[in-house]
């Protein structure tokens, strides 16, 4: 299969990245980050969720940063609602696209959200239901696609499974996630072959943590499959909490560099995505994950 012309990025460091920072990240931290990379070009930029403050700390200012935040026309500005609550809230805050969040894996679902599958699959149909109603876009995330931090191997007929819920149910998008970083280029490609049986390729996404150092091939391997949507974080924000110590999300800037080197189209500026990472980078005090960004200051 030919690679793709065009990749859609779907920068999910505002949420999925500083949802894990211990120290408190100030609303207008939070703005002036969307706003960088609203500058930098990215088309979707997960902005925040709408959750208990209880369970996630970090996002408690959500409905403020999108207050803030200075939407630009064509881009999706979304945000994790994970129950019918967080679908209100976010609604109020003028969301217009929200992510539902499911695991592969029977033991994550139950130590993740204290529910099995079908349980957490159950709990969106209210949503799915409201955001017809409203005119919201769903996306769907399939967690622990490619391992499990408690049962190890994932099938892939089990990500097949999910995902096909998802998108029957009316995720118009499943983005499939590598949680722990795991996976290798040859089960990466295997399960989008058996998924895709399922779910059209054209309807589904990479999500790849670089835990193991795998995330880039594993991107690769994607685009041989025809896969043309990936999530990313800015700087690499978001470490992975169940390998003590490792990297997380993909770094964005790394995933465009690779791109523009295979001639696809992102339509992001690489050197303003680069600054919107050394900005948070000095806001948190620490240095960026991303690699092409330290090679640039380097040189």
């Amino acid at each position: 299969m030919s690679l793709p012309t065009q990749v859609r990025i779907v920068e999910v460091g505002p949420r999925d990245g500083l949802q894990n920072e211990a120290q408190p990240i100030s609303v207008a931290d939070k703005v002036q980050l969307v706003d960088a990379l609203t500058a930098a070009g990215l088309g979707y930029i997960e902005v925040g969720s709408f959750v208990s403050p209880k369970w996630v700390p970090q996002m408690a200012g959500s409905a403020e940063v999108f207050a803030q935040i200075q939407r630009k026309p064509g881009v999706t500005y979304g945000a994790l609602a994970p129950n019918l609550r967080g679908f209100e809230d976010a609604l109020a805050s003028g969301v217009k696209e929200v992510a539902v969040f499911a695991a592969a894996s029977e033991a994550f679902s139950q130590r993740n959200i204290n529910c099995s599958i079908s349980e957490s699959l159950e709990r969106f149909v209210p949503i799915m239901d409201a955001a017809r109603q409203h005119g919201v876009s769903v996306r769907g995330y399939v967690s622990c696609v490619l391992g499990c931090p408690y049962e190890g191997h994932v099938a892939p007929e089990q990500v097949a499974r999910v995902a096909r819920e998802l998108y029957a149910m009316g995720c118009y998008e499943v983005s499939l996630g590598d949680t722990i970083g795991t996976g290798t280029a040859g089960a990466t490609r295997r399960m989008f072959e058996v998924v895709s049986a399922d779910v059209p390729r054209a309807k589904l996404a990479g999500h790849f943590h670089d835990t193991y150092g795998q995330a880039m091939a594993n991107i690769y391997a994607s685009l041989l499959e025809g896969i043309s949507v990936f999530d990313s974080s800015i700087a690499g924000l978001g470490g992975c909490p169940y390998a003590k110590g490792a990297s997380g999300n993909v770094a964005t800037e790394d995933v465009v560099y690779l791109l523009n080197g295979l001639g696809i189209e992102t339509g992001i500026d690489l050197d303003a995505l680069i600054l919107a990472g050394q900005q948070i980078c000095n806001v948190l005090g620490r240095p960026t994950g991303s690699r092409v960004a330290k090679a640039r200051s380097a040189q």
